[in-house]
Order: structure tokens, then sequence, then C-alpha cells
């Protein structure tokens, strides 16, 4: 389902191959949480997607674990900024700026952190349309 929205967008898009269970369960061990079913459904028939220009328009389950326990471990960041941690980050935009799920409150909501100034602001109501509204141009940064 995923692959077929994707594709049906405008732009170049790269798909890999699928994410494992092990990769996912992996992920929601060192988030410590799980992945938003969504997220989690993409992941499973594409361990990531890449734009036209290389730049992550998700991540893979790897890197979304890496980036996240990074944003949320770090001593430094967590003196600059508000905490991460009920924040799910899962691509970026390429600028510094991140996008984000918040899966605790099963939200399916997508908001952008800027990490210039630390705001974190809606951008789209779903998944979907956060691809859609990215790969359109109706998300500006």
């Amino acid at each position: 389902m995923w692959t077929e929205v994707v594709t049906a967008l405008p732009g170049t898009t790269l798909f890999r191959p699928p994410a494992s269970e092990q990769a996912l369960a992996h992920c929601a061990t060192t988030l410590g949480h799980p992945l938003p079913a969504d997220l989690a459904a993409l992941l499973r028939e594409s361990n990531g997607v890449e734009g036209e220009y290389g730049d992550g328009l998700i991540w893979s389950a790897e890197r979304i674990a890496s980036e996240n326990r990074s944003l949320r471990e770090d001593a430094e960041l967590a003196a600059l900024y508000m905490p991460f941690d009920p924040l799910l980050f899962f691509a970026d935009a390429g600028n510094g700026d991140l996008f984000a799920l918040l899966p605790r409150i099963d939200r399916p909501d997508v908001f952008v952190w800027n990490h210039e100034d630390d705001s974190r602001t809606w951008v789209a109501p779903s998944l979907a349309k956060y691809l859609e509204w990215w790969l359109t141009g109706r998300i500006e940064l």
C-alpha cells in the first residue's frame, strides 16, 4: 500500500528492501515504545524512502532508532532544547529540521522540529499526508 501511495506522488523516490521484524523490534526496544502503526507498516514495505536528492523522506528503522537515541541522550542538547522524549523523529528536511510523530499519545499528526528556535510545529494530519504535502511542496520550511 505505502509504496503505491508514494509512487503515485510527484518526484523521484527510491525504495529500500523491507525492514525485518527483528529490525522493527530492535527499533521499538531502543526507543522504549512501539512504532506507530502507519510508520511500522511503511517500514515493512520499504526500510526507508529517499527523495529525489537523497534526502530522507522516511528514515530506515536503524536510523530512526539511532537518531532518536542520540537526540534523547545528548546532555548538551538537553541543556539547549525542550525534551525530545515525546517526539519520534523519522525524517529530515535537509536543512537541520526534523519531522516527528507523537507515538506515546497515539496521535497520527506530523510535526516539524526547527533546530534554530526549538519550535515544534504541526505540518500534516497523518504520515500519508506528510508524504503527499512534502513531495508536492505544500510543506514549506
